[in-house]
């Protein structure tokens, strides 16, 4: 037994540890709307891969695929066991959590814990997929992480949030101090957006799409999909016309070659454009928790605020389930995040936007939302949680 207090440690962005308890019950709320998302759903879903499963998009995929459409599921992700007095990861709590869930259902999951970016671990899926008689009929692309180290040249290459071609400059929150500054950012060079690419873009997508193809391991039909977001112009200097920008492009060009493959067996690859949520990549980018605090507050003024739960149950009961046909935009890409974009919406945040102050910020905005939403993504401030209480640390991931 390794039974302790657990309190969030938390330096501006990044949460150093997680509590086990809150994120079980994180994981019962998603499973519940999975559920209710897929009610009256046509068909099921035969077997799914979830390409980084343990938190924000790809959790709730995991989530929708299994018990929104009984899917056999196999979800790929690198998190952190507990170790000694530390915690683990809030990845590796949420995984544990769903499996008991799951199997408890009847449900068949299956976890490959290690970086998706090696060809060790795609080999690995691979060979437990076969294992288990999997032809996937749903592959979701949902990594983020400020590395990848090329399989093929042995280089690690590091993402940045850059605006090109002129400095940035812009409101912000700083997230240690609880204070709206201005933040200035330097262009990108030529580097940092191939870099940017190289991390973020489509190259470990296809790759993946590749490896699972090659190992006739998809099934006629198959249909993969990965995340992306676009925004207000608010962000687009530090965002969509950024590095992280450019970036999304590419992963849309992937889409569109992984597509013409696919559609030979009646398949095809999307890009699906999300709204802006709370995860600690989004806490990362200077402006965006502004943004995020301002739309919330006029989201949840409206009753159109959407978690990623919501927003995953959304787009596969009404694009990516079996027998549903995706709606696309102009560019190709199916909009999940059309209620962020309403124009009534963002003409509020945009009013707002040149108003807010230090001194106003919680008033103004849902500033005190955000902040509850990024302590809830590692399992604290969960209703019905004991904070007070020691709670077993050591709890094993069953693969």
């Amino acid at each position: 037994m390794a039974l302790q207090t657990v309190a969030p440690r938390i330096r501006g962005f990044i949460c150093l540890n997680a509590h086990p308890e809150g994120c079980a019950r994180n994981m019962q709320s998603q499973v519940d709307v999975a559920k209710a998302y897929a009610k009256d759903a046509p068909g099921g879903m035969g077997h799914a891969l979830v390409v980084g499963a343990s938190t924000g998009y790809g959790l709730s995929s995991l989530a929708t695929t299994v018990f929104g459409y009984g899917a056999r599921a196999v979800g790929v992700a690198y998190e952190r066991a507990p170790h000694g007095d530390r915690t683990a990861s809030a990845g590796w709590y949420n995984l544990a959590a769903f499996g008991r869930l799951a199997r408890d259902a009847g449900h068949d999951v299956a976890f490959v814990n290690g970086d998706a970016y090696t060809d060790a671990i795609k080999a690995q899926t691979i060979e437990l997929l076969k294992r288990r008689g999997a032809k996937l009929d749903s592959v979701v692309y949902s990594l983020a992480s400020p590395k990848r180290t090329d399989p093929k040249t042995g280089v690690t290459h590091a993402s940045v949030l850059k605006p090109i071609g002129a400095p940035f400059v812009s409101k912000s929150i700083n997230l240690g101090s609880d204070e709206v500054q201005t933040v200035e950012i330097a262009p990108a060079t030529d580097h940092d957006i191939e870099e940017t690419r190289k991390v973020m873009g489509g190259e470990d997508w296809a790759l993946w799409m590749n490896a699972l193809a090659e190992a006739d391991l998809l099934a006629k039909g198959c249909r993969t999909v990965a995340y992306s977001y676009i925004g207000p112009e608010l962000t687009y200097p530090i965002y969509r016309s950024g590095t992280i920008g450019k970036a999304k492009e590419h992963l849309e060009e992937t889409a569109r070659a992984l597509t013409v493959d696919l559609a030979r067996t009646g398949g095809a690859a999307y890009v699906s454009v999300n709204k802006a949520l709370v995860t600690q990549a989004s806490s990362a980018i200077p402006v965006v928790p502004l943004y995020i605090s301002l739309l919330y507050k006029m989201m949840k003024a409206e009753g159109s605020h959407e978690g990623t739960a919501e927003q995953i149950g959304r787009l596969f009961r009404d694009h990516l389930a079996p027998g549903r046909t995706p709606a696309l935009d102009a560019g190709g890409r199916i909009r999940v995040d059309d209620l962020e974009m309403q124009p009534q919406i963002q003409r509020r945040v945009f009013e707002q936007w040149n108003q807010v102050t230090t001194e106003n910020l919680f008033e103004r905005t849902d500033y005190a939302g955000f902040k509850h939403d990024f302590r809830a993504l590692f399992g604290f401030e969960i209703p019905g949680v004991d904070y007070a209480a020691p709670v077993e640390v050591a709890i094993a991931l069953e693969i």
